[in-house]
């Protein structure tokens, strides 16, 4: 137990290090103000936000990023915990102790790791909520959140349940191959969920209907003609009871896809803004990014499994007999995997957003030169920005690790120094 303790007690001086570190790099060591060279621009916020605005951005994102970096090797630190104090191998005996089945044995044993998980995570969730709330961007009551808090919970132990069950019975033949057959089992799993998540998934969090301002989606569906898109509909989802902040987005593939409008954007935004903002979302459809996405999904799943693998064979021959696991196929492991994943993710990440940042770019491209109304593609961005609390040049690091999307400055820059070379 001593040394467990100790375990604990270093595990936990680390942690606030990092925290103390990533702290003094968000809020002292790095410098998000506006470049001299756009004073004056369109991505000036002083041009579209007040000073108060602006103050409250810089907090609201600090904060936010700060609970990020703090979020993402907490999980780390819950995985080591559960396999330094034993609480792994106690779910696995208290599983195969009610049933002998390995598929139930496997559903109680992820149903326990979920809820000590999400228990130990909730706080910060909590506070990521307190933060949203406080500074006006999420209107959700608490009932509301924790409604949607127990559907993730549901829906990822049933997602982690499948998945591990079918990790562990391809490991139990064989320690080294079972990476692959995974991976190849992942592939129309993978295109299977992208399908039925506009169906079957999305609506357990929110209402989708058609487009209730029909004059407006007259003109959406001859912009999506315009661009040989064969739509007959425009989704509309009541997100104003959740949240303030503005959004549409294109999901799902095949027969199942839709492009969705948020209803804060349809009342915060002019009809010509929102039209650019639903351009960006078919461009994104023209250029075959949800495509790319899975075909892009698929490839990182395949080096992550097998460097996955790889890491959790070493980890297995130097670390098994101190955590007491038994066996390569021993379910105990499962946090210890959970653990290399995360990992590799989060050292993947920065790839993945620089993809999606492009994409992103390709897909404003194309909506400008669709509109032709670059004034209404600005003037959305700016909106997007002061709704959103948005940061308009965030720290490098925080660009890597966190945005998906090019920064708005440098989506406004683009827009405001964009010259039409159409005929």
């Amino acid at each position: 137990m001593a040394k467990r303790t100790k375990w604990f007690l270093l595990i936990l001086s680390g942690y606030v290090i990092y925290g103390l570190i990533m702290a003094y790099y968000l809020y002292i060591g790095t410098d998000n103000t506006l470049p001299a060279t756009y004073e004056g621009s369109s991505a000036d916020p002083s041009l579209f936000m007040t000073e108060d605005e602006q103050l409250l951005s810089t907090d609201y994102s600090r904060l936010r990023n700060l609970l990020f970096f703090l979020a993402i090797p907490y999980d780390w630190i819950i995985f080591l915990l559960v396999l330094i104090f034993g609480i792994s191998i106690y779910f696995r005996r208290l599983s195969e102790n009610v049933t002998r089945f390995f598929f139930m044995q496997t559903a109680l044993y992820v149903f326990l790791l979920t809820l000590i998980s999400s228990i130990l995570s909730f706080p910060l969730s909590l506070v990521s909520r307190k933060i949203s709330i406080s500074y006006g961007i999420s209107t959700q009551s608490f009932q509301s959140w924790m409604r949607d808090y127990i559907i993730d919970f549901w829906i990822g132990w049933l997602m982690m349940t499948l998945m591990v069950w079918v990790i562990y019975l391809f490991m139990k033949r064989s320690e080294k191959r079972w990476w692959f057959n995974v991976w190849l089992l992942s592939v129309p799993f993978t295109i299977f969920l992208m399908f039925i998540k506009p169906v079957i998934i999305d609506p357990l969090y929110n209402d989708f209907y058609t487009l209730q301002d029909k004059q407006l989606e007259e003109q959406i569906l001859a912009l999506a003609a315009e661009a040989d898109i064969p739509a007959d509909r425009v989704y509309e989802v009541n997100m104003s009871e959740k949240t303030n902040a503005l959004n549409a987005y294109v999901t799902g593939i095949g027969s199942n896809l839709r492009i969705v409008l948020w209803d804060t954007t349809l009342t915060k935004l002019e009809d010509k803004e929102t039209l650019f903002v639903m351009a960006h979302e078919m461009g994104h459809y023209v250029k075959h990014h949800l495509y790319l996405n899975v075909l892009g999904s698929i490839i990182l799943s395949f080096f992550g499994l097998y460097f996955g693998a790889k890491l959790f064979r070493i980890c297995m021959s130097r670390y098994g007999e101190r955590f007491r696991l038994n066996s390569h196929a021993d379910i105990a492991t499962l946090p210890l995997l959970l653990l290399i994943f995360s990992l590799l993710s989060f050292v993947v990440s920065p790839v993945d957003n620089a993809v999606s940042r492009y994409h992103e770019k390709d897909a404003d491209r194309y909506a400008i030169e669709l509109t032709k109304d670059k004034q209404a593609a600005i003037q959305a961005f700016q909106k997007l920005t002061a709704t959103g609390l948005s940061e308009v040049n965030p720290p490098k690091l925080v660009k890597w690790f966190r945005y998906g999307h090019p920064t708005m400055l440098e989506r406004l820059i683009f827009l405001e120094t964009y010259e039409d070379s159409s005929p």
